[in-house]
């Protein structure tokens, strides 16, 4: 299992996660969050992970 965090004091709220993964991240009152805390199989998380331009996301397997 891969868990997946968003540090919400260093989010901007771009929306890069969001329009990367929807299954996995959301906007809400202009910040990212989670989903899931955690999934199975990474598929677009990391790609959401790579993208976001203050490093607020992390993937961990």
């Amino acid at each position: 299992m891969a868990k997946i965090k968003v540090n919400q004091e260093t989010c901007i709220g771009c929306g890069s996660c969001a329009s990367i993964c929807p299954a996995s991240f959301k906007m809400i009152n202009g910040k990212a969050k989670e989903i899931k805390a955690s999934v199975a199989k990474i598929t677009c998380e990391k790609e959401a992970a790579e993208a976001c331009p203050v490093n607020a996301i992390s993937v961990t397997e």
